[in-house]
């Protein structure tokens, strides 16, 4: 079935009070049980608590009704794939807590994640929910973006044009080519006309992604590469939706779009991701992955 726009406005308000009712039951909660899962390349990827498991519950428990009338299926970071993603129009694509490290540590950078994605991988809502600040951030698709429901746009504030943000995963500060891609990063802000690169590496991906869109000019990104990891499709697909909607870049690293539903795996490794706040920061980020590619000889 084709949604209306009508539609995905309802449908868009199921996951406004899906994220608040678990944002708030996170945002009271501290994690007593911490438990490591199979899959993931780095420790924030494998740590889980029993506040995620609770979280997903609560979500569930307000979307529930959708599955059957708008015919849904369902992707959630905590349950099993179960392929109805690939046979279904849409589904809805729910990370109940991204960013359980920071969670775990009790600093900011997690977030509840829903989206809603077309079979054919494109976002269709955004809605994001940080238990930290208590902010709602969220988008449909052809209607705008929004923040605390009110409408959003990309600021361009003195203090922060002053200086470009990295804003990137603390698993990719510990790799061969971080300092590397620092030192090319603060080569691309000079040509910006930016005096100075400032960095930021304790958030999960869905508030480093919007933490890009509140510290303009800033990137955050992950090169592709050979190995499962690299994050999966309820870790970028409600902030992919929320961006193209405000008017920033979010594609892979090949300026594609994010493949959000290929039919092999959930992990986005095969081509990398790429949020930046525009056009041309996105240009010079693709330009240094291809030249530290052809240095490397390896993606």
């Amino acid at each position: 079935m084709n949604l209306t726009d009508h539609d995905l406005i309802h449908l868009a308000e199921w996951a406004i009070a899906a994220a608040k009712k678990a944002g708030k039951h996170i945002s009271e909660t501290r994690p007593l049980n911490v438990e490591r899962k199979e899959g993931g390349d780095s420790l924030a990827s494998q740590v889980v608590t029993e506040v995620d498991q609770q979280s997903q519950d609560m979500v569930l428990e307000v979307l529930e009704p959708t599955l059957s009338k708008f015919d849904l299926a369902l992707l959630t970071e905590e349950s099993p794939d179960d392929g109805g993603r690939l046979e279904k129009d849409y589904f809805w694509c729910i990370d109940p807590i991204d960013g359980t490290l920071p969670f775990i540590e009790g600093v900011p950078g997690y977030a509840v994640s829903i989206a809603l994605i077309s079979r054919e991988g494109v976002p269709q809502i955004g809605v994001v929910y940080d238990p930290v600040e208590h902010t709602l951030y969220h988008a449909v698709r052809g209607q705008g973006a929004f923040r605390n429901s009110n409408p959003w746009a990309i600021e361009q504030d003195r203090a922060h044009r002053s200086r470009l943000h990295l804003i990137i995963d603390r698993s990719v500060t510990e790799e061969p080519r971080y300092p590397q891609v620092v030192a090319e990063l603060e080569k691309i802000a000079v040509e910006m006309g930016l005096q100075s690169l400032e960095t930021i590496t304790h958030g999960g991906g869905v508030m480093n992604a919007c933490w890009v869109l509140e510290h303009a000019p800033a990137c955050y990104f992950k090169f592709p590469k050979p190995q499962e990891g690299g994050g999966s499709f309820w870790d970028y697909a409600a902030t992919a939706c929320i961006f193209t909607e405000i008017g920033a870049v979010a594609t892979d690293m090949h300026g594609n779009p994010l493949d959000l539903n290929r039919a092999d795996s959930t992990f986005m490794n095969h081509c990398g991701i790429l949020f930046a706040t525009d056009p041309e920061l996105a240009r010079h980020i693709m330009l240094l992955h291809e030249k530290l590619t052809d240095e490397t000889g390896a993606d």
